[in-house]
């Protein structure tokens, strides 16, 4: 087993330097919980849900009892509902010799504190693209002492998180689309002698121009995987916290998102604090508006106590905001604008291959701190949309769409599938253990039947413009999703982030990052779903819809991976003999590679390494077996992984991010090396032999 790191990090617990979570969350770790329902905990249903089978077995069968007296089941990999789990033998290492799972044959990074993105041995890498980098025509070379807003609107964003690439016709020989997405903004690491007090207006227009989405092409290396944008190319295209963007679904015009700017309801200006996303069947991107609360202020000067609640249960209160931008634009000032807020907090369409197209923010998909948005089509081709709400005790969704997608690319199917996320029904989960809830005491010790596992329900909140839920209308549910998710008791999670349909299986994965506050004095316990107090290191959730159908009304559920040192009794790998994987704190995003492998990558390692991306087995005798592939530089995140057959992508976010850290005092020299500012990039990996990845 690997020696671990001594601790390096926040001391209050959350992972992150206290740099990060001002500038990224605005400190959502350190406030009150936004949800103080009194809804079940998914730590107490995790502590209920263990079933009657042997402590040993890794591949439990539970079986799910459905309307009409049907049944689904989750298997062990390669069982049918009916089989004989993996036995004692297995669970103890027999059988998990030899090679790794095709897609994983890489050597394991071991975990380390460079200053740099490591990877694994025989793999090379070239940063793609960084922070400020002309992408539009007319756009300048990035200077670090002569940033302007023009010019930063026609750059590359700062902070990328999600990523997509998206093939391009024979036109564009050996290129293709990258899309990436920009959460937020390090004022203190993007301007020397800046003054959080007192910032300028410049330094405001040039965050506002830094936020948003990018869009530029790449090209291709036949001879490798590198890529290198093509910069000023007529296909690329920056989206910011002031471009158009329009409302659409449900609440599209109602009283609650009409503004004294926007009389329609209809046209907000910009996007804010985008992190995961999604590519859809039908060739456009999603992306999560996370944690725009912090951008508006003084939610406490608001008397009306009904919008008060309303304000404090999506975290939006105190006086003046983290970056002042209300001394600019009074739309983010609630007081004066009282509907701003409800504009954000939305999944947002954007068509990349057209640059004049205007990008929606789908109501009928709910208002939360949405982290991501990955779509899977029902037999009969209407979307299903799984997300997450990225806060403390929070929840999770999903929206089943009434429309069909059209196949091709004519005008007329290109216009009707921008439609089909306006209409269908949003659900909330609800999760139920399966083990007594004495079994579960918060020490992540397993319960008698060896594993967390359960039912669950999905719960209607909404269809189009009929509500679901008592004493609240359809346009209420979809601006204050999360109230109308208390009201129908909703399990509480430990902050869902990235969710995952599994392209080969159509089991849905989804990514429980933290809780420092599960089982703390008067917040909530520990459950079987969230079996462990005190969280640092976070699990992952594997479910199978009822009957394999992802419009169905109920499903299965077990941790895959229970994550933290190996040597600790708490962890969990799906069986796999915890001798033989990495280490892994805090999993965050995921995606799958070509062979229906699970790619992690992780934001707040509690460890003391850096955070990494990390590929597990989620079928046959490697279930279970996580491998390092890359870490990343100093205070940096990985984020939106992208796992092709020859090439790896991942974005690497705020570098440098560490307390104490300026312009003046960097703490990391990546990507450019000493004496350069430290800029956020997105790198890609290929083997140096030029082979598939991990074979």
């Amino acid at each position: 087993m690997r020696k671990l790191l001594p601790f390096i990090g926040n001391p209050h617990g959350s992972g992150r330097s206290a740099l990060t979570c001002r500038y990224r969350c605005g400190d959502a770790c350190f406030h009150e919980v936004p949800n103080t329902s009194d809804n079940e905990y998914a730590g107490d249903v995790i502590a209920r849900a263990y079933s009657r089978r042997s402590m040993l077995r890794t591949a439990a069968v539970v079986t799910v009892a459905a309307a009409g007296g049907t049944a689904i089941a989750l298997t062990g990999p390669g069982q049918s509902a009916n089989a004989t789990p993996a036995g004692e033998a297995e669970a103890a290492g027999a059988g998990k010799s030899g090679e790794a799972a095709r897609g994983l044959r890489f050597k394991a990074v071991a975990p380390n504190t460079a200053d740099q993105v490591t990877v694994s041995e025989g793999h090379e890498q070239n940063v793609v693209i960084r922070w400020g980098d002309p992408i539009i025509k007319g756009a300048p070379g990035f200077n670090a002492d002569k940033q302007t807003a023009a010019a930063q609107a026609g750059q590359f964003g700062y902070n990328n998180d999600f990523l997509s690439l998206l093939p391009l016709g024979d036109k564009y020989e050996r290129q293709q689309l990258l899309v990436a997405n920009h959460e937020y903004t390090d004022e203190v690491l993007m301007f020397k002698g800046y003054d959080p007090a007192n910032p300028t207006r410049e330094q405001v227009e040039i965050a506002w121009a830094a936020h948003g989405l990018s869009v530029v092409v790449v090209q291709e290396d036949h001879r490798s995987g590198k890529l290198t944008a093509v910069s000023r190319h007529q296909l690329n295209r920056r989206l910011t916290a002031t471009s158009e963007f329009r409302l659409t679904g449900p609440a599209a015009g109602g009283a609650l998102l009409k503004t004294s700017a926007d009389a329609t309801g209809t046209k907000v200006l910009g996007t804010l604090n985008n992190c995961a996303g999604g590519t859809t069947p039908w060739g456009t991107i999603l992306s999560g508006e996370e944690n725009f609360n912090q951008y508006f202020a003084n939610g406490g000067s608001v008397t009306d106590p009904v919008q008060a609640a309303r304000l404090k249960r999506y975290g939006i209160g105190g006086a003046a905001s983290e970056r002042k931008w209300e001394r600019f634009d009074k739309r983010f000032d609630v007081a004066q604008e009282p509907n701003e807020a409800n504009r954000f907090g939305y999944i947002v369409e954007l068509d990349p291959y057209d640059p004049n197209s205007v990008p929606r923010k789908h109501t009928a998909l709910g208002r939360f701190k949405h982290e991501a948005a990955q779509p899977r089509l029902t037999e009969d081709g209407r979307p299903v949309v799984y997300m997450g709400d990225d806060e403390r005790f929070d929840y999770f969704y999903k929206f089943v769409s009434s429309k069909r997608m059209k196949k091709g690319d004519s005008r007329a199917a290109k216009e009707h599938n921008l439609t089909l996320l306006d209409e269908g029904t949003l659900y909330v989960a609800k999760l139920t253990g399966d083990s007594p809830a004495a079994q579960i005491d918060g020490s992540g010790k397993y319960p008698a039947d060896g594993e967390f596992d359960g039912t669950g329900a999905w719960i209607k909140l909404a269809t189009g413009n009929v509500s679901h839920v008592e004493g609240m209308t359809a346009e209420e549910v979809y601006v204050f999703t999360r109230q109308a998710a208390d009201k129908v008791g909703a399990t509480k999670m430990d902050r869902p982030e990235d969710v995952e349909p599994s392209p080969r299986t159509g089991r849905v994965y989804v990514a429980l990052t933290n809780n420092k506050d599960r089982g703390a004095a008067g917040k909530g316990p520990a459950d079987e779903a969230n079996p462990r107090n005190n969280n640092k290191h976070g699990q992952i959730l594997e479910l199978a819809e009822n009957f394999d159908d992802p419009a169905g009304d109920g499903f299965a559920w077990r941790l895959f991976l229970v994550a933290g040192d190996p040597n600790d009794p708490a962890t969990y790998f799906a069986g796999f003999p915890k001798d033989k994987v990495s280490p892994i704190s805090c999993p965050d995003n995921v995606a799958f590679d070509p062979h229906g492998n699970l790619w992690i990558s992780t934001d707040g390692n509690q460890l003391g390494s850096h955070d990494g991306l990390f590929g597990v087995a989620t079928s046959g005798e490697r279930r279970g077996e996580l491998k390092q592939f890359l870490t990343v530089p100093r205070g940096a995140e990985t984020c939106g992984p992208i796992i092709q057959d020859k090439r790896v992508l991942v974005a690497v976010q705020h570098p440098g991010e560490v307390d104490g850290a300026s312009v003046e005092n960097p703490q990391s020299a990546w990507p450019d090396g000493p004496g350069k500012i430290v800029r956020p990039a997105v790198v890609s990996v290929w083997r140096k032999d030029g082979k598939s990845i991990g074979v």
